[in-house]
């Protein structure tokens, strides 16, 4: 019996292992192991209703820093995550990848989508945690707070952009993930200075998000590996 087992292990299940642990990448696995313990330390200290005193402290230390120039610059770049923002450039990404016979890349891609706002819209009825109230927002949100939407969407949504224009223009792949970084942290950045997150919010869906893109990058690539 132990031995049908072992030769069962060997034939079926090691190799789907192996291939797995060979195409996320041992950078890829440590990195989403890391962020699950993270996650599982803000989820119980969410449900446990707990305060977190540089929640509060970030929040007042980057009010500090308001201004109308600044006002208005956080306000654009926070639109960058905004649905109306994101529907036009899922649809367009999408119909360009299907026009150009990407079939696997635009089908993973609307996966990615869709389940960052499932993942979003459930984990916000979970948690219910309300949005910050310690000086007027510069716009009024009536969701709950954790995760960030706009994190968590953003990271998946630019980062599998990223990932797509990075191997189809290899020459560019640096200039291209570093402007992603930069669009996804402005993103997070401005949230919290508009007043409608707490920082948590943000490690929160970023942490979420980055599961969730890795996942979706294995998917496209395990599946291109078939065709």
């Amino acid at each position: 019996m132990l031995r049908k087992s072992y030769q069962f292990w060997l034939q079926h299940i090691n190799p789907r292992i192996t291939t797995l642990i060979v195409t996320i990448g041992v950078v890829g696995l440590a990195s989403c192991l890391s962020i699950s313990f993270i996650l599982a330390w803000l989820f119980e200290e969410v449900l446990e209703k707990e305060a977190f005193g540089f929640d509060t402290a970030w929040l007042y230390w980057l009010h500090g820093y308001t201004n109308p120039s600044l006002d208005a610059v956080m306000l654009t770049i926070t639109q960058l995550g905004n649905p109306s923002v994101v529907v036009i450039i899922v649809t367009v990404t999408l119909g360009m990848l299907w026009l150009q016979n990407h079939r696997s890349e635009a089908k993973i891609f609307a996966i990615a989508c869709l389940g960052a706002v499932i993942l979003n819209s459930g984990m916000k009825l979970f948690f219910a945690k309300p949005r910050p109230h310690l000086f007027p927002s510069l716009i009024s949100e009536t969701s709950f707070s954790f995760p960030s939407g706009h994190a968590l969407g953003s990271l998946v949504m630019y980062g599998f952009l990223a990932y797509l224009l990075s191997s189809h223009f290899p020459k560019f792949s640096q200039f291209i993930y570093a402007l992603a970084v930069v669009a996804i942290a402005a993103i997070g950045l401005s949230r919290i200075y508009i007043g409608v997150h707490w920082p948590t919010d943000i490690i929160a869906g970023y942490g979420v998000g980055y599961i969730w893109l890795i996942l979706c990058i294995t998917m496209l690539k395990l599946q291109t590996r078939q065709v």
